[in-house]
């Protein structure tokens, strides 16, 4: 396999003309996200593939005439990305950076801890062992001469102030911080009106189980009212139930504070994310850094949404080859979009011709 290439068993040569709204797409507001891919891309295993390209766009970035989508036209080819099942369709979902309301230190309202990753956490490299393994790792701690499972969410919830890691800050509501767990990264406003932020630094190594799936089985909530605003409105209304079914999810994230600026959250690229221009995806699959077409629909609507995004991010649930996670932005307007959206949708990935083996 040639240095830099995509292993292409899920993907199958298309056309341009068979993206759908290609043509219509304003690919320039995809422009500034690709350059970021490019700052990202370079330390990643297929880098060298792509060193051709981003030079070439860094080079003629900005000169009179430059036509974004006739660059990307005249050096990338899409690849329809094809499940292991054979499905050319998947789900496409939404997140977004929300703000929570915190304080440094606990009282007034301020009770829930926002943890830092705690010093007892190990993630062993499976890879290192087993080249079978690449890219699987597990998370534990160390217990005499023994490996055990790290601690669970409701475990670490009992431990209280004995658990091991630094408190970054105190936040008012439960649940705004099991969704800034979820969507891996947020803004806290503090009580003299300045804002901090805060980003993904590490997990429990427990799977994430879905709460609305949860409330769904239990008949408590109906399949399609099963968001994020479905959920929020029922821990209002169940307060005393809230702990046992937050702790239903075993999964447990860590964080840790960014310096604060105007742009995105930084992304599992290492680059900051572009409002409805980015999206989290499964990187066995979908290589980080990659520009991908994406098409679906709004959310809760048959309104087509299909444009070029820019893969640079992961998460937990963003599992399979026809999956993505697509990045609404900052604050409520985009929390209330990416709450509702549980589309289906197809993905492209757009390659240099040697980047991919047909």
């Amino acid at each position: 396999m040639p240095p830099g290439a995509v292993f292409s068993r899920t993907l199958q040569p298309a056309e341009w003309n068979e993206l759908p709204g290609w043509a219509n797409d304003d690919v320039a507001a995809a422009w500034p996200a690709f350059l970021q891919s490019c700052r990202g891309v370079a330390s990643k295993p297929h880098g060298p593939a792509w060193k051709r390209v981003c030079d070439q766009a860094r080079q003629e970035d900005g000169k009179p005439g430059f036509d974004p989508r006739r660059f990307f036209e005249n050096n990338l080819r899409p690849y329809a990305v094809i499940s292991a099942e054979g499905s050319a369709n998947g789900l496409i979902t939404g997140y977004y950076e929300p703000l929570l309301r915190g304080s440094r230190t606990r009282g007034n309202g301020f009770e829930q801890p926002l943890r830092g990753a705690p010093d007892d956490l190990l993630t062993i490299d499976l890879g290192a062992l087993f080249p079978e393994l690449k890219d699987k790792r597990v998370r534990g701690r160390l217990v005499g001469n023994k490996i055990l499972p790290y601690w669970s969410r409701a475990e670490i919830q009992a431990m209280g102030d004995r658990f091991p890691a630094k408190t970054l800050f105190y936040v008012d509501d439960a649940v705004e911080l099991f969704f800034l767990q979820v969507q891996g990264s947020g803004r806290i406003r503090l009580p003299d009106g300045s804002t901090a932020r805060v980003n993904y630094a590490d997990q429990n190594g427990h799977p994430y189980q879905s709460i609305g799936r949860v409330l769904v089985e239990r008949g408590e909530l109906k399949l399609e009212e099963a968001s994020m605003q479905g959920i929020q409105a029922w821990a209002r209304a169940n307060p005393a139930r809230l702990d046992e079914l937050l702790n239903s999810n075993p999964s447990y994230v860590f964080f840790r504070e960014m310096p604060d600026s105007k742009g995105g959250p930084t992304g599992a690229l290492g680059v900051p994310l572009t409002p409805e221009r980015s999206i989290a995806v499964d990187p066995r699959s979908v290589p980080l850094g990659t520009p991908v077409f994406l098409a679906t629909t709004r959310p809760n609507s048959t309104q087509p949404m299909n444009r070029l995004v820019l893969a640079q991010d992961t998460g937990g649930a963003i599992k399979g080859a026809v999956r993505a996670d697509f990045f609404w932005g900052f604050g409520k307007p985009a929390g209330e979009q990416a709450g509702r959206m549980k589309q289906s949708g197809r993905l492209w990935l757009l390659l240099p011709p040697e980047a991919a083996i047909k």
